[in-house]
């Protein structure tokens, strides 16, 4: 069993003995000479670099400052798009909310429409009834007044649709006789405009 682990030992001192006495003194060697040469004004490293882009396998391992410079730009052409394109895609978003709100306010602005639309004609619609309420008491007015009088006033009205307005009103029997004390040009350009409002 003693003899096992010699054996063992000797066979693990030989990949120790190779580690300690080539490997690890070639790399104190090439570190002393690359540190030797820096001083001295070589620059090792870009030499190493030139002549490893030379070689082919090597080549793909080692990146020079123009490859390095290269990437680094497309890096930075890479992050401009990728920039650019999420700034589009947030003024899409923008252009698609203010659309919406576009179109709020367009339906808004009809229901405003229709709502003032409704209001003014129920306004009209008000102001024509007290219209009609101030002709009628008008009318009953001329109804009650001296029929020689009345077409007097009404003959000194400058607008004759008005005439003809509250004389609508009037009873036919009265407003056959305000005519009648009228002057005869007017009363017949007042009957006229009553036969053509009555169609």
């Amino acid at each position: 069993m003693a003899e096992k682990k010699k054996n063992e030992n000797k066979k693990m001192n030989p990949f120790l003995w190779f580690l300690f006495a080539v490997v690890i003194p070639v790399i104190i060697v090439i570190t002393l000479v690359i540190i030797i040469l820096n001083i001295a004004g070589i620059d090792v490293i870009n030499w190493a670099k030139e002549k490893g882009d030379n070689i082919p396998v090597v080549s793909n391992l080692v990146t020079t400052e123009e490859e390095a410079e290269i990437k680094s730009r497309e890096n930075h052409f890479e992050q401009t798009i990728e920039d650019k394109d999420e700034e589009i895609e947030q003024l899409n978003q923008n252009i698609s909310d203010l659309e919406m709100v576009i179109s709020d306010l367009e339906q808004e602005m009809v229901r405003l429409e229709r709502a003032q639309s409704e209001q003014d004609a129920l306004e009209e619609a008000n102001i024509e009834g007290q219209m009609n309420e101030a002709v009628k008491t008008v009318a009953k007015s001329y109804e009650e007044m001296d029929r020689v009088q009345a077409a007097v006033i009404l003959e000194n009205m400058e607008d004759r649709t008005s005439i003809v307005t509250i004389l609508k009103e009037v009873p036919n029997d009265i407003r056959g006789e305000i005519l009648q004390e009228m002057d005869p040009e007017i009363a017949a350009d007042i009957t006229q405009r009553l036969m053509s409002s009555s169609n």
